[in-house]
């Protein structure tokens, strides 16, 4: 079976989108199916093109991991404002389709992944253009999303553009949502539609799997001797990060020097928060380390004595599930979770963490206390983590399922529901 893969962001980005596109299709690969990814020149997040990349008009050719990667041009814009954003995803768009018609044999079957939602255009474009099945893998509710951090505001282009999502939803052979409230998002939109399936993101186990503590990585952040409360990811207008700069000042007033925030990962939102960070004093409490390399992810988690998961609190947010939940299980570490809906649901079935309210600065104090103040919960809920993980929510497990999906597609057959009993032990909730 031959696919190509429309996607926005590929390695050597690290985002959540290149991870989940990189890992399953490496696992196709090995199943025998020829698979080539079209992406753009890996920019992510600053709108800096990486080292040893080019951002060239005329399509670039190469293999990472076995997988053949056709990079396009598209105008490249930071991750930070909307206007040029736009543009950049528009010019990904044109590209894609291009590359596709001059570049690549009629294949079996196209997938495209949102977000970003032009890119979800460019596959239903381009299976009209060569009459392919296609799979729309959905991500991201676009442009609800960028309603919600307030990129954008509701009018007339954000009407046009709820058309087009509709339209495309239609488009779609099968459309492959990453939890459930995706796909009643979806439905909501489109009521009709039969044809869908949910393949959650998961973790590589052989990659994120414990280890001890990195003394090199705490000397260098000046983390020694402390309870490390770690985010790690993109640090955008979504996820609401504010809330550590107001928890790390009242936890200055309480004089809880022996517990400090560490935020890995950069974007929108980064440079403001430091700066307010920077004039509060609140150094000693909070350490920015810019983005890391990818490799470099598994070594914070386990220096970590907590890691952080959080989202503005926002009605459409219920819907996210986001990956580092299970990279976090997988690597034995707490969680705090600060994300209402299905991603919350994960963690209480695990029992590997304590709920905070989304954007309250008092519950993530509380939290993060409770763990720095009682070891032995702190441990109980690390090591509830990857045995849950290793039993549902596996990158090859769930590699063979969407697989069998594609291959119902690309046979023009029905897709079976890919169903799975998720093992949850006795029920636990610890919150603050």
């Amino acid at each position: 079976m031959r696919i190509v893969f429309f996607t926005h962001y590929f390695p050597p980005e690290g985002n959540a989108p290149a991870s989940r596109t990189y890992e399953h299709c490496v696992r196709w690969i090995e199943k025998g199916v020829d698979v080539t990814v079209i992406t753009c020149a890996p920019n992510v997040p600053n709108g800096m093109v990486y080292e040893g990349y080019k951002n060239r008009l005329w399509p670039q050719r190469e293999t990472v991991g076995k997988i053949k990667v056709i990079r396009v041009w598209t105008l490249i814009a930071a991750n930070a404002g909307s206007l040029r954003r736009i543009f950049n995803y528009g010019s990904y768009l044109v590209s894609a389709v291009f590359a596709f018609l001059f570049f690549c044999k009629r294949p079996d079957l196209i997938i495209a992944t949102s977000p970003q939602f032009f890119c979800g255009w460019a596959g239903t474009i381009s299976s009209i253009l060569k009459w392919c099945p296609f799979v729309l893998e959905i991500r991201d509710i676009w442009p609800e999303s960028i309603i919600a951090v307030g990129a954008m505001k509701k009018g007339l282009i954000t009407g046009c553009l709820e058309t087009l999502e509709k339209w495309m939803y239609r488009s779609a052979t099968h459309i492959v949502a990453v939890g459930q409230g995706y796909k009643q998002a979806i439905l909501k939109r489109a009521p009709n539609l039969k044809n869908i399936s949910v393949i959650t993101n998961g973790v590589d186990l052989e990659r994120f799997s414990p280890i001890p503590i990195d003394e090199d990585f705490v000397k260098k952040w000046n983390l020694e001797n402390c309870f490390v409360c770690s985010y790690v990811g993109t640090i955008g207008l979504a996820h609401g990060l504010d809330v550590v700069v107001e928890a790390a000042e009242i936890l200055k007033q309480l004089g809880r020097d022996d517990i400090k925030f560490c935020l890995v990962g950069d974007g929108a939102n980064r440079a403001s928060l430091e700066s307010i960070s920077n004039q509060k004093n609140l150094q000693s409490q909070i350490v920015f380390t810019g983005r890391l390399p990818k490799q470099e992810v598994a070594t914070v988690l386990a220096s970590s004595g907590a890691v952080l998961i959080h989202l503005k609190p926002c009605d459409l947010f219920t819907t996210v599930i986001p990956s580092k939940i299970f990279e976090t299980m997988a690597m034995s570490r707490p969680i705090i979770i600060g994300v209402e809906g299905e991603a919350r649901e994960i963690v209480r079935a695990s029992a590997s963490g304590v709920e905070m309210n989304p954007g309250d600065k008092n519950s993530l104090v509380q939290a993060v206390c409770q763990l720095a103040d009682h070891p032995e919960l702190t441990a109980k809920l690390a090591a509830a983590g990857r045995p849950f993980v290793a039993a549902n929510y596996t990158r090859d497990l769930l590699a063979d399922q969407y697989l069998e999906i594609l291959k119902a597609v690309a046979g023009h057959r029905p897709v079976e529901e890919q169903t799975r009993s998720i093992s949850q032990p006795a029920p636990s909730k610890t919150s603050v």
